[in-house]
């Protein structure tokens, strides 16, 4: 009797451990996105979904973040295998530049869609330029996020100081609109695809008229000094309730971001998951209808992976980069 037991303790022990080697076969990755008030959590949400349900022994989780800056770093630290980045900021991490304080060596899979730059105000306010925020409350996007960058970015090209000539909050877009709505700040930035939600929920709300404001004219002076990354594009008319007319917008691309260490052929399953299923991505938000190989192999500040070069290429594209990653001459 008691050999018998040591033999049933024993088969129990060792189904134990086949089933301890199942789990830990199961590669754990998590996605960076932003907030929940934007574009990059929904879509990184519905990446973490397909990932896990159709790449083999992997489970991905969307996490919630202040957005590129943080991202990057969060890639550095190995806390987050994936992210959803701005171009300039993917290209001011990889080359060491403020707010990064040493090089992240980091890969682009894929360039996603244009980040719209919008500066969102109200009738009220009485703000039609970016130079008429001199003095205002403005939101310049949560810290540690590529809004953020922009933001200052797109003021100085407008003669202002984002640390002097404004008052400065730092909201995420979910709470900027929320901060307009009660009054606390008169305009914010926000970079993000179209349509951004917490956009569309302001411009919906009674007793608000919404207002976006045109800054294409700084365009040329944003490339000059930081890059061709920026370029100009259309929010077409009655992309958000009461905006009755298009304009015209400083963009920059989106990159899903790995480390230069990712593993190659995980990088190649991803993108075969991301375009084979790519009905899923569009069903959690429309800025996943870009995701062409034509848009997702053109556009990146930053060199693409192994993994992605070996899938692009049996696809019969040959992965390019930007116009150019650096400020014109």
């Amino acid at each position: 009797m008691k050999s018998r037991f040591h033999v049933v303790l024993a088969f129990a022990s060792a189904l134990l451990l086949v089933g301890s080697a199942g789990v830990a076969a199961q590669e754990r990755i998590s996605i960076a996105t932003g907030g929940t008030g934007g574009v990059y959590y929904p879509y990184g949400g519905a990446l973490a979904n397909l990932i896990s349900e159709h790449v083999d022994d992997v489970e991905a989780t969307a996490e919630v973040t202040s957005a590129s800056v943080d991202n990057m770093l969060l890639i550095e630290s190995g806390d987050a295998e994936l992210a959803f980045v701005l171009g300039d900021t993917a290209f001011d991490a990889l080359e060491g530049n403020d707010p990064f304080e040493t090089a992240v060596p980091a890969m682009a899979l894929a360039t996603l869609y244009d980040n719209f730059t919008h500066i969102v105000t109200t009738d009220d306010a009485g703000i039609n330029t970016v130079a008429d925020l001199k003095d205002k409350t403005v939101s310049t996007g949560a810290a540690g996020s590529g809004t953020e960058v922009i933001a200052n970015r797109v003021l100085a090209a407008a003669g202002l100081n984002p640390d002097e000539d404004i008052q400065r909050e730092q909201l995420g877009a979910a709470e900027s609109a929320a901060a307009i709505k009660d009054g606390k700040i008169d305009a914010y930035f926000w970079s993000g695809g179209l349509p951004t939600a917490s956009v569309t929920d302001l411009g919906a709300t009674p007793n608000v008229s919404l207002k976006l404001i045109d800054h294409v004219d700084l365009v040329d002076e944003m490339q000059g000094e930081h890059g061709a990354f920026y370029n100009a594009a259309t929010i077409p008319a009655g992309t958000y309730p009461g905006q009755d007319e298009e304009l015209s917008v400083i963009v920059v691309p989106n990159v899903l971001v790995v480390s230069e260490d990712f593993d190659e052929a995980l990088a190649y399953n991803i993108l075969s998951a991301m375009f084979e299923q790519r009905d899923a991505l569009i069903a959690a938000h429309p800025e996943a209808e870009n995701l062409t190989l034509e848009n997702a192999t053109q556009g990146s500040p930053i060199p693409y992976h192994p993994g992605a070069i070996r899938y692009y290429e049996e696809q019969g594209v040959t992965p390019g980069g930007s116009p150019a990653a650096s400020p014109a001459a």
